[in-house]
């Protein structure tokens, strides 16, 4: 894996082989952020990644300079892969590392948000109660944009907020704006 642009980019780093992640792949990424870089003023954007996984997707967002970043995962291997990396990188205190499950998470938090990036495992029994539990928690700030990472089974066009879904290889991407101003 590797970071795409910003202070970090081209920087590598690779979890281990027992990892159970599945990291959002470079091409997926790299196209993504392409879209992004025409919504978001990243030094204004404050962003929560949930199921976070690898931690790759926070360190793309420090590495392109939003000054608050909250990263939920629970997995303790992957926390202290994320740790490691985000020491290696030296990132101080614009990246935050909740050690937590997510559902516990978005139904206790009172933060909102610019930016939302959520990457739940395929499989989850309750996938589809993400984007529901961040809508109805009003974790959104006005403007800002939610993106699940999801396999091409699921279809979330018919709820509120939906603006464009991408796919990029067998990663699909699903966009929401709340559009309140």
């Amino acid at each position: 894996m590797r970071i795409v642009s910003g202070k970090f980019k081209g920087r590598r780093f690779d979890p281990p082989k027992s990892f159970k992640a599945r990291p959002t792949t470079d091409f997926a990424k790299e196209n993504l952020f392409n879209v992004l870089n025409n919504m978001i003023d990243w030094e204004e954007t404050t962003a929560l990644d949930i199921f976070g996984g690898t931690g790759g997707i926070s360190f793309e967002l420090v590495s392109r300079g939003c000054p608050r970043v909250v990263c939920v995962e629970k997995n303790f291997n992957h926390t202290q892969f994320i740790e490691k990396t985000k020491g290696d990188l030296k990132i101080g205190s614009e990246m935050s590392l909740l050690k937590m499950d997510v559902f516990t998470y978005l139904e206790n938090s009172k933060d909102s948000f610019d930016l939302i990036f959520a990457d739940p495992p395929y499989d989850l029994k309750n996938f589809e109660d993400v984007p529901r539990l961040v809508f109805e928690k009003n974790l959104l700030s006005k403007g800002a944009i939610f993106i699940l990472e999801h396999s091409k089974d699921y279809d979330f066009s018919h709820l509120p907020l939906f603006e464009s879904k991408r796919v990029y290889g067998s990663v699909n991407f699903t966009i929401f704006r709340n559009g309140e101003e």
